[in-house]
C-alpha cells in the first residue's frame, strides 16, 4: 500500500488539516472526563451550585470544540480520500491503455473491472480511515491511559490483563482474515467475467437457448463468492463479541476494585466516574482500531492487485530513439517471422513467415480458421510483438518506429466490429477527430454506409447504442471501413470485414478501394475465393507457414491447398471464379 502513496502527495495539505483537527477531537474527549469528575468532587459532592453551571458550561463548549474538529477531519478526510481514488482510477485506466493484447490476455476483463472499481473503492475507504480512525483510536487509546494512571495507577493495573488478551484476539482475526479477504476478490473477478461475458453475448445465448445453463453459471460463480465472503464477515463477526465481552469484564473489575478503593482509601466519587469514563473509552478506542485493522487486510488485498495492474508492463514500447516520419509509401516485408503467444510455449502460432507487399498492390490471405492469419496482420501494427525475424515498412523495422506513428499510418478493419456509443459522425472520425464533414461522407461513399445513414432519422448524427445494438451486422461492418479509410492510411488490413456484406455490396466497395487506396497497401483477409480473385498476390496459410502464394491463376496450377478451397466454395457456381 505504500506505493501508492503518491497519489496523496497532490491532497498533502488536507492529509495534514484532518489529523490535526481529528487531535483537537480527542483533546477535548479527553476533558470531559476531568471536568466531569470536577462537577461532582467540587461541585455536587459540596452543593456549589455556581460551579456545576460554570463546569457544565465548559463542557458544552468543549463538546463544541470537538465537533467543529471532528467535522472538518471528516470533510478533509473525504477530498483527500476521494481525490485519491480518481486520480488512481485515472491512472489505471491510462496504463490499461498502453497494454499489448498480451497484457490485456493475462489481465482478464472482468479482473481489471474489478481491480478499478472495487479494488479502488476499499482503498478509498481505507485512506479515509487512516486520517480518521487510524489517528482517534491512538490517541484516544494512549490519552485515556495517561489519564486513568493519573487518577489511579493501581486501578490501571487491570488494563494490563485486558488490552493484551483484546491485541492477541485483533492478531488471530487478522491473520485468518487475511487469505479469506484475498480469495473474495478473486471470487468477486470470476462474477464479474461471468457478468461481462453474458451482457456482451446476450443475443447469442438468447439465440442459443442458453439462459437456464448460463444462469447456472452465474450462479455457481455468485454463490463461490457468497460463501467465501460469509467465511471472511463471519471470522470478523468474532471480533466485536469478543472485544464487548472484555471491556464489559473490565469495566466491572473497576467498578468492583475502585469501589472498594472509593470506601476504603478515600478515592474520590468523581474520580471513580472519571476513570470508568477513561476505561470505557480505551477499551472502545480499542475496538475501533480493531474494526479499522481488520479493514486492514481487504485493504491490503486491494492494494496488491492494483499494484500488480500498475506493475504490469507491456513488451510493445517505444525504442529510446523512436524514428518517426519514415512511412511514405507503405512497403511492408516479412522476414523470417515466428510468433508465440507465449516466449515459453514451444508451440508457435506462426513460422517463418517471410512475403513482401508493395505500394499499390492488394495481399490477400487464405487459409482455415486457426491458421494465423488474424494474428499475422496484428503483428503489423504492434499489437504482439514478433519472436524472432522482423517486420520491415520502407525499409525500416516496425520495433524502431515510435508506436503512435507506426498505427497512425495503418487502417485497421477488425474482425470483430467495434463501435462506441454516439453519434454515427463520431464513430466515422474516432481516429481523426478534425476531420470534416464533406470528408466523412466520403468515407462512408466509399465503404458503402451514406446510402443508408441518410435514410435514418438523424442522418449522421444518429446516435447508436451499445456496440452499435441498433444497426445490422453488414451496416457496422461498412461503418468500421469507412472509419479506416478516413485516416488516409499508407496501409490498408481488412480482417475478414466484409463477412457480413452481401456480394455485391461487397464488389462495389472493392471498385471503389481500388481508386481510393490505388497508392496504399492493402492486406485482405478473407473466406471467400471469389474476393481474391483479384489481388495481386495470394498467401495461403495452413498450420502458421505460407505454403504457397500467387496470383489466382498461378495458384491454380501449382497449389493443391488453393485448389482445394476453390473446390469447396463453387458448388456449381465455377464461372465468377474463373
Amino acid at each position: 500500500m505504500w506505493k501508492l502513496k503518491s497519489f496523496l502527495k497532490p491532497y498533502w495539505l488536507w492529509c495534514l488539516l484532518a489529523p490535526l483537527l481529528m487531535v483537537i477531537e480527542v483533546f477535548m474527549d479527553l476533558m470531559q472526563p476531568t471536568l466531569m469528575a470536577s462537577i461532582v468532587n467540587k461541585g455536587i459532592m459540596t452543593n456549589d451550585l455556581a460551579h456545576i453551571v460554570t463546569t457544565g458550561l465548559t463542557m458544552l463548549g468543549v463538546a463544541f470544540i470537538g465537533v467543529i474538529g471532528g467535522a472538518g477531519c471528516s470533510i478533509f478526510s473525504s477530498i483527500a480520500s476521494q481525490n485519491f481514488g480518481n486520480d488512481l482510477r485515472i491512472r489505471l485506466f491510462e496504463h490499461t491503455q498502453s497494454f499489448s493484447n498480451q497484457n490485456l490476455d493475462r489481465l482478464k476483463t472482468g479482473s481489471l473491472i474489478t481491480r478499478l472499481t472495487n479494488d479502488v473503492v476499499q482503498l478509498q475507504t481505507f485512506v479515509q480511515m487512516i486520517l480518521r480512525m487510524f489517528v482517534r483510536s491512538p490517541l484516544l487509546l494512549i490519552g485515556s491511559l495517561v489519564m486513568a494512571i493519573r487518577i489511579s495507577p493501581s486501578l490501571t493495573l487491570i488494563l494490563l490483563i485486558s488490552v493484551p488478551l483484546l491485541f492477541i484476539i485483533l492478531y488471530v482475526l487478522i491473520k485468518l482474515s487475511f487469505p479469506l479477504f484475498a480469495k473474495m476478490q478473486v471470487k468477486l473477478d470470476g462474477v464479474n467475467t461471468v457478468l461481462q461475458e453474458n451482457i456482451s453475448g446476450i443475443r447469442v445465448i438468447k439465440a442459443f437457448v442458453r439462459a437456464r445453463q448460463e444462469k447456472k453459471r452465474f450462479d455457481v460463480a455468485n454463490t463461490e463468492y457468497t460463501q467465501t465472503a460469509i467465511k471472511a464477515v463471519r471470522l470478523m463477526a468474532l471480533n466485536l463479541p469478543l472485544m464487548m465481552l472484555i471491556l464489559n469484564a473490565s469495566i466491572v473489575a473497576v467498578l468492583w476494585f475502585g469501589g472498594l478503593q472509593s470506601w476504603n482509601y478515600g478515592l474520590p466519587v468523581g474520580d471513580l466516574i472519571a476513570f470508568i469514563n477513561y476505561v470505557t473509552q480505551l477499551l472502545m478506542s480499542m475496538l475501533m482500531l480493531s474494526n479499522a485493522l481488520t479493514f486492514v487486510s481487504r485493504a491490503k488485498v486491494s492494494a496488491d492487485r492494483v499494484n500488480e495492474v500498475l506493475a504490469t508492463t507491456s513488451e510493445i514500447i517505444d525504442a529510446p530513439s523512436a524514428k518517426t516520419d519514415v512511412i511514405h509509401n507503405g512497403r511492408i516485408k516479412f522476414n523470417n517471422v515466428s510468433f508465440s503467444y507465449h516466449k515459453d510455449d514451444q508451440h508457435l502460432v506462426l513460422r517463418e513467415i517471410n512475403f513482401v507487399a508493395e505500394p499499390g498492390e492488394t495481399v490477400a490471405i487464405l487459409g482455415a480458421t486457426g491458421a494465423g492469419k488474424s494474428t499475422l496482420v496484428s503483428l503489423i501494427p504492434r499489437l504482439y510483438e514478433v519472436m524472432s525475424g522482423s517486420i520491415m515498412i520502407d525499409g525500416t523495422d516496425v520495433r524502431e518506429m515510435g508506436l503512435e506513428h507506426l498505427r497512425s499510418r495503418i487502417g485497421l478493419v477488425m474482425q470483430q466490429t467495434i463501435l462506441f456509443s454516439g453519434t454515427i459522425r463520431d464513430n466515422i472520425r474516432y481516429g481523426r477527430p478534425d476531420a470534416t464533414a464533406e470528408e466523412v461522407e466520403q468515407a462512408a461513399i466509399t465503404a458503402e454506409a451514406h446510402n443508408f445513414i441518410i435514410g435514418l432519422p438523424q442522418g449522421y448524427d444518429t446516435i447508436l447504442g451499445q456496440r452499435g445494438v441498433n444497426l445490422s451486422g453488414g451496416q457496422k461492418q461498412r461503418l468500421s471501413i469507412a472509419r479506416a479509410l478516413l485516416i488516409r492510411p499508407m496501409i490498408l488490413i481488412m480482417d475478414d470485414s466484409t463477412s457480413a456484406l452481401d456480394a455485391v455490396t461487397e464488389s462495389r466497395i472493392k471498385q471503389m478501394l481500388k481508386v481510393q487506396m490505388r497508392n496504399s497497401t492493402n492486406i485482405l483477409i478473407t473466406q471467400r475465393v471469389s474476393s481474391v480473385i483479384d489481388a495481386n498476390r495470394i498467401l495461403i496459410l495452413e498450420n502458421g507457414r505460407i505454403v504457397a502464394q500467387g496470383t489466382h491463376e498461378e495458384l491454380l496450377l501449382s497449389s493443391d491447398v488453393y485448389r482445394d478451397i476453390r473446390q469447396s466454395q463453387l458448388k456449381g457456381e465455377e464461372a465468377p471464379y474463373v
